[in-house]
């Protein structure tokens, strides 16, 4: 029998329609609020070369990070359905049958769920990152380092709960600028309105190449476990 292979990368297009990505590259660029891109060391251009926008930050931003989470939402409800043990591997998640008995779920469990079901698990065990808005101008904007999302930094440890990262394309037609992940060897092409999710480890090491001819826009967070004291309480 041949090995099934997959690099586990999932690329969800047409989340967020084209005309709605214009309108937030047009706040975006009417904003006052964006600031050099950081990485986990602060900013340093020669990594990442960006103008970035964290949403939470700013009132006036809320509604499209909401926008944004929804979207990604959907996306996660397929991801997770073709990789299933990236919700139950780390938890040995139970239900509650007819009787009263506890039943652990498999991984065929999770792939029949529907989506409220699956939504309701999902939210139970991850939490939304903080969603950052990023222009990359043409020909000398990107993130050519070779990284990951995971990196020890402080005593909340938030970087370590990371389990998926993902990345909204808001617009393309420009040359270059492509997600290149090392190990699998693929570039993702943007695409305005399709979604991007992928391991957050170093196994998906990835950069963003320097855009051509074109602006490239994106919006990034992550998904994350719930902290322990909420998945297991603080006793």
């Amino acid at each position: 029998m041949s090995a099934i292979v997959t690099d586990f990368i999932g690329v969800y297009p047409n989340l967020l329609d084209a005309a709605r990505c214009r309108t937030i590259i047009e706040q975006f660029d009417a904003s006052r609020h964006a600031l050099p891109g950081r990485v986990g060391g602060g900013v340093m251009p020669e990594l990442k070369h960006s103008q970035d926008i964290q949403l939470d930050l700013h009132p006036s931003w809320q509604s499209v990070e909401r926008e944004l989470n929804t979207a990604m939402f959907r996306a996660l409800l397929h991801y997770i359905r073709q990789y299933p043990f990236a919700l139950i591997a780390p938890l040995m998640l139970e239900r509650q049958s007819a009787d009263g008995s506890k039943i652990r779920y498999g991984h065929d469990d999770i792939r029949a769920l529907d989506d409220k079901a699956l939504g309701n698990l999902l939210r139970a065990v991850f939490r939304p990152g903080s969603v950052n808005l990023q222009r990359y101008e043409a020909d000398e904007g990107g993130y050519p380092y070779w990284h990951c999302e995971h990196y020890p930094k402080d005593g909340t440890a938030e970087s370590l709960h990371r389990v998926l990262l993902w990345t909204a394309y808001l617009n393309d037609g420009f040359d270059a600028g492509e997600t290149e992940f090392h190990y699998q060897q693929r570039k993702i092409t943007p695409q305005a309105g399709a979604f991007l999710i992928a391991p957050a480890g170093f196994t998906h090491t990835h950069r963003g190449n320097r855009p051509k001819n074109g602006a490239k826009y994106i919006a990034t967070s992550w998904v994350l476990f719930q902290r322990a004291e909420t998945l297991y309480g603080k006793g």
